[in-house]
């Protein structure tokens, strides 16, 4: 017998994690909005709109800018997979969690993966990069800009000259720092990036921004595949090896986006509209104010923490403006912690991955939730929790210390 469960009423929270965070109520709305067939000259008007929002947000000239349906991940491998050969040498530099899914996804891919490591919660400097092009060789570097497991973010103005100088593409994982940190796509010469909205666009995790340039257009054209059941009359297919997946093909999605609009998939119609609005709030607010408002509440979060008697993780100086990393104090069950923001604020906060799991917490401020009054609240919590966990931090140090950066900002 099947059972019949309640109305969805999940429980309201302050998500003050790694990512997701809270979806702007604007995006909510638009996602409201009424379906529309995928062809409907409307929908299609609605898919050009995206294209050119989101070049403003990646800050790029390259016409392919569109949506992958499906989470971040899906848009790292629709771009890894169909640009690696079975044989392509990839370099991946490692300093997190995501450098190492970067690497599990081009093996998968058939790449022959060249790995170059440092500590985590450090970053490489371009000379080790350039050691390992010289010495590698590599078709692809694959690097991640933010890697909210370490809460680093990689340096890359020097790293995208440098694959140029080898003849290497350079695909970015941004996940976490597009719309949150400077990331100019063309300035720093990135061939292909990839994001999500769950984080610094504040929408929901499930449609995926990436963007690459005519360099990794020339490096696909030669696999251009079209669906047998779909191939107009005429079209000349490339002569390479067809990409090893239909989903994640980009050529295929490049028609489905251009003029020809072949049908490549139903696109994800709410999510397009929700993509959409996330674009537009980020470019209404301006990139330069909203990565100015990430690097105030961060710096505010972060001096909070320091009032408290707390660590912060990592080389402070290329630290995530929108992810700060804590470390757990001796003798505090840093899960136990996590569950009292939970159950008594409802904020959750997050923990982190292999060598640091149990070694720091993480608390994003991002989007819609990097606000002063969320900084504020989180900070009240975390104090509260931290002294039933047995750790006493001066009252209200925490809180004072970040309204004074708040203060110091507002009178400049």
């Amino acid at each position: 017998m099947s059972e019949l469960f309640g109305d969805l009423n999940p429980p309201p929270r302050l998500l003050m994690g790694p990512g997701p965070i809270n979806v702007d109520p604007r995006v909510l709305r638009a996602m409201s909005m009424p379906m529309l067939g995928q062809f409907d000259p409307v929908f299609t008007g609605y898919m050009n709109e995206i294209m050119a929002l989101s070049r403003q947000v990646w800050r790029t000239g390259n016409r392919w800018s569109l949506l992958v349906d499906g989470t971040a991940r899906a848009a790292i491998e629709a771009i890894l997979v169909s640009l690696i050969e079975p044989g392509d040498r990839v370099l991946v530099p490692v300093s997190g969690r995501f450098g190492q899914l970067l690497c599990e996804i081009a093996e998968r891919a058939g790449a022959e993966v060249r790995v170059i490591e440092t500590e985590w919660g450090t970053v490489f400097e371009p000379d080790r990069v350039e050691d390992a092009l010289r010495r590698e060789r590599p078709k692809l570097v694959a690097a991640v800009h933010g890697d909210t497991s370490t809460t680093m973010a990689q340096p890359l103005d020097e790293i995208g000259p440098l694959c140029r100088r080898y003849d290497a593409l350079l695909f970015v994982d941004a996940t976490a720092t597009l719309g949150g940190m400077k990331l100019p796509i063309d300035e720093w010469q990135i061939d292909a990036a990839a994001a999500g909205l769950q984080k610094c666009l504040s929408g929901p995790s499930g449609s995926a921004p990436i963007t690459f340039n005519e360099r990794v257009v020339e490096t696909l054209r030669p696999r251009h595949h079209i669906e047998r059941g779909i191939r107009p009359e005429g079209i000349a297919e490339g002569e390479g090896a067809q990409i090893r997946s239909n989903y994640f093909d980009l050529p295929m999605l490049m028609d489905y986006w251009s003029e020809m609009r072949l049908n490549h998939h139903t696109e994800a119609t709410t999510m397009l509209y929700g993509a959409r609005e996330c674009f537009r709030i980020a470019l209404q607010e301006g990139l330069e104010a909203r990565f100015a408002r990430h690097a105030l509440v961060g710096r505010a979060l972060v001096e909070g923490l320091r009032a408290m008697g707390l660590g912060i993780f990592g080389d402070i100086a290329n630290k995530m403006a929108n992810v700060t990393g804590i470390a757990i104090p001796d003798g505090v069950d840093g899960d136990r912690v996590i569950r009292g923001m939970l159950e008594d604020f409802s904020i959750e906060i997050g923990t982190s991955f292999g060598p640091l799991r149990g070694k720091i917490w993480r608390i994003g401020t991002m989007a819609y939730n990097c606000r002063k009054d969320a900084v504020l609240t989180t900070l009240a919590a975390f104090e509260a929790t931290l002294r039933q966990c047995g750790y006493s931090a001066p009252p209200g140090a925490g809180v004072d210390a970040a309204l004074a950066v708040f203060r110091a900002s507002e009178a400049a």
